[in-house]
């Protein structure tokens, strides 16, 4: 018999009425907040807690409380490889684990009561009740840990949500799994830097009827930007997940204490997110009168600012409260205290510095450092760079690898976005300014600067603090694989704070150049064995961080390390053109069978190991590179070609039938083969364009041709960071993204609300291989050609 709220018993379950903000012990943070907007008549959508005091009931009954603190004991936290596999194994444990049937029932119990709860059951005929109970209602399931949202230590999205369950089965399953939870890698590594003991640490789990929204959004009680003392709303049609999940650009709406609307910016909001009869989310692609309507009345505006400032008042604290609208009517889904200013500085975002402006250039990797200037014009000038100072240089190469990452920030006189020094910054994570032209004439030895490598300013004295673009972990489910550019073992903690798992380029440069020594000096040292220890150490401690590395072998151009022990004397005319990539390792079998020895090391330490072949001009580099695998069985590796000549693309149906296993388009020196364009020569910096249609054309036909071939296709170029690159990709249907980490959210981000686009109109994206027709394939171009218009007009030189 199902009772009502006042009658269900005291165990596992509490309803909101029942509890306050007081009760996070019992119902974790989340919980007891919304426990508290219940009572102070704030509408919520209706439901119950499961008890905190239930999990330790559970893990109790199965016996798994010292099974957890075992693998807990065992875990080194900063091992990220570790720490996922330990924490895995605790949630395989709580998931496995049978609920005591006496808690199960009274969790059922309440779900029933929740599915009548819209009936008035004091007026309602006995049979319209039994209809009610017997149509199971769908409901959210969120975790709420103890732990949660408290002012000083943010919690928020580390344990998991479960959206439109329905049914006993299904319920007590996802309540199981937020349990589980609990023990997430993130969530876990939270509390030992927060200090918060594991064994402390409990959670209860939310159970609330969905709203299936017709509008919803986020409302920030004071400007989370802290500009104003403004309220600051965010809302778009239908459900919440729009905005969180970065697909619709919401309207925005301020609004002052007195609740004037001092501010609306109207978005274009082509999708919309809900609910279809079966419980799942679907996106609908809106009309273009619908698109462009408000969302939120003049009331609702006004109503929710009054709820914001409500809870503001109640609370003595700004709040970050998440709503939605169902029928006209308003809920409040859920309050946090903001914790934290505004980090994600981007580039449109920041704000300018004021200070007098002494040197300009480019803007190669983001962020602020403020130091002491120290000038490289020849390599022995790198030993005098300490901690925290400015390196200046004419350009950055392999050789000062090292040195770079004590920096504070880099500044180069030559040099665009795709030069050594804005490469390796951005991996880095270094504020960096290229192309300055006059940076080691102008700047003087000794003084102090700051950088801002937002806008490529340089400015006299200190005017700000140094900063770092935060690494923001990737949340976006696509379909198109992103994975993250890796070259030191130095980067690859960094790196993994995105918590993608496949690194999509490691070139060996730099772990060679790490060691100071040439390849050819292990050679003629007859120390061979000793230059496979040093790429395998270096593989390998960024192999504990991923799951699989597509790793590069050796490019390496005689102007770039020529500073090297044993580096070749002879100077080249043209060493872009000169003997580097695939062609010096055929020449030294010896150095290439080294390398290929230490990945294959690698793949036994349970890394899967991808190999990327440069400069490839020929179909017999590949077969060579084949008999070297024969000889030191690692034929069962995978085996990739870096696509980043214009040979390459020629033969790449060749290629293909050689079986090899996927490509990855080098874009940085595939368009400055095609176009004839250096892109180190900043006076020819502005020819250099990835989005040219003869480079565009190349992209289309490869992807097209290994797509025939079931060949995997990737990028690992900077292009593979700039937007209107990613969507063409993606539109192309190419297999995988490389970025660096600190733009991988970013374009996470990006890349879903393209294919969220791309099946609004087409109902799947390109993933398959279909057959071109000439006709088709000249249609195809012109439409590149268009695009490419469309680019430049809006992006004048």
């Amino acid at each position: 018999m199902v009772k009502k709220e006042d009658e269900i018993s005291e165990g596992f379950v509490k309803w909101f009425s029942e509890l306050n903000k007081d009760s996070g012990a019992v119902a974790g943070g989340k919980g007891a907040n919304l426990a508290e907007i219940f009572n102070l008549k704030i509408p919520v959508p209706p439901g119950f807690v499961v008890t905190a005091q239930a999990y330790d009931y559970f893990i109790k009954k199965a016996k798994l409380d010292d099974k957890i603190k075992n693998i807990l004991s065992k875990i080194d936290y900063e091992d990220t490889k570790q720490l996922d596999e330990s924490t895995k194994q605790i949630r395989e444990l709580i998931v496995n684990s049978e609920f005591p049937e006496e808690m199960k029932k009274e969790i059922i119990e309440a779900y029933e009561t929740l599915s009548v709860t819209d009936y008035d059951i004091e007026e309602s005929g006995a049979l319209e009740i039994l209809e009610a109970i017997s149509e199971s209602v769908f409901v959210a399931i969120r975790s709420s840990a103890t732990t949660e949202d408290l002012a000083e230590a943010s919690f928020a999205g580390q344990q998991d949500t479960y959206l439109n369950i329905k049914g006993n089965e299904d319920l007590i399953e996802k309540v199981k799994k937020c349990f589980a939870s609990l023990f997430t890698s993130r969530a876990t590594y939270y509390r030992i830097k927060k200090g918060f003991k594991h064994e402390q640490a409990s959670l209860a789990v939310v159970v609330q009827k969905m709203i299936n929204s017709d509008k919803s959004g986020v409302i920030f009680s004071k400007d989370p930007n802290y500009k104003n003392e403004n309220v600051v709303m965010e809302a778009v049609f239908g459900l919440g997940e729009g905005i969180v999940s970065g697909r619709i650009t919401p309207d925005k709406y301020e609004v002052s204490k007195e609740l004037e609307i001092i501010d609306k910016k109207i978005s274009e909001k082509k999708i919309v997110m809900t609910r279809n009869s079966s419980g799942e989310n679907v996106i609908i692609k809106l009309k273009e009168e619908k698109s462009k309507e408000q969302v939120l009345t003049t009331y609702e505006i006004k109503m929710l600012a009054e709820y914001a400032l409500k809870l503001e008042e109640h609370y003595n604290k700004p709040q970050d409260i998440e709503f939605a609208i169902e029928d006209s009517k308003i809920f409040i889904v859920q309050t946090r205290p903001i914790t934290t200013l505004e980090k994600r500085v981007r580039k449109e975002e920041h704000e300018e510095l004021k200070g007098e402006i002494i040197l300009t250039g480019l803007a190669a990797s983001p962020g602020i450092a403020v130091g002491e200037i120290k000038i490289v014009r020849e390599i022995k000038d790198l030993q005098k760079i300490k901690g925290g100072d400015i390196l200046v240089t004419e350009m950055t190469n392999p050789d000062m690898v090292v040195t770079m990452q004590k920096s504070a920030g880099i500044i180069t006189d030559e040099g665009g976005l795709t030069a050594h020094a804005a490469i390796v910054s951005r991996e880095m994570g270094i504020p960096c300014i290229v192309g300055t032209r006059e940076a080691t004439a102008k700047l003087k030895e000794g003084d102090i600067i700051t950088m801002d490598a937002y806008s490529g300013k340089v400015y006299k004295g200190k005017i700000s603090e140094t900063k770092q673009k935060e690494i923001l972990p990737v949340t976006a489910q696509t379909r198109t694989k992103i994975k993250v550019l890796v070259d030191l073992p130095t980067f690859a903690q960094r790196a993994a704070k995105t918590g993608i798992k496949t690194v999509g380029l490691t070139r060996m440069e730099g772990i060679i150049a790490e060691s100071g020594k040439h390849p050819n000096y292990f050679l003629q040292k007859n120390k061979i064995k000793d230059y496979e220890e040093i790429i395998f150490k270096g593989v390998n401690e960024i192999g504990k961080y991923f799951e699989e590395i597509w790793v590069r072998t050796s490019d390496i151009r005689s102007d770039e390390f020529k500073n090297l022990d044993g580096a070749p004397k002879e100077i080249e005319a043209n060493p872009m053109l000169g003997m580097h990539g695939i062609r010096f390792s055929v020449k030294n079998p010896e150095i290439l069978k080294a390398e290929l020895k230490a990945l294959q090391r690698v793949s036994q330490q349970k890394v899967k190991i991808g190999l990327l072949l440069p400069q490839v001009i020929s179909v017999g580099e590949v077969k060579q590179v084949k008999q070297v695998l024969r000889e030191i069985n690692f034929s069962d590796t995978k085996l990739g070609v870096m696509v980043e000549t214009p040979a390459s693309v020629q033969i790449i149906n060749d290629l293909c039938e050689e079986k090899i296993n996927f490509i990855s388009f080098g874009t940085n020196d595939l368009t400055q083969y095609i176009l004839a364009i250096d892109r180190g020569n900043e006076q020819v910096q502005h020819l250099y364009d990835e989005m040219h249609p003869a480079v565009l054309r190349q992209l289309d036909y490869v992807i097209r041709v290994c797509k025939k071939h079931k060949v995997e296709t990737s990028i690992c170029g900077q292009a593979g960071s700039k937007k209107e690159m990613v969507k063409f990709l993606v539109e192309k249907g190419i297999d995988s993204i490389s970025v660096n980490a600190d733009a991988a959210k970013e374009i996470s981000d990006y890349v879903k609300k393209i294919e969220d686009e791309t099946l609004g109109k087409k109902g799947e994206l390109p993933r398959k291989y279909q057959p071109t027709t000439g006709e088709q394939l000249e249609k195809d171009l012109k439409e590149i050609e268009r695009e490419k218009q469309e680019y430049l007009r809006g992006h004048p030189e």
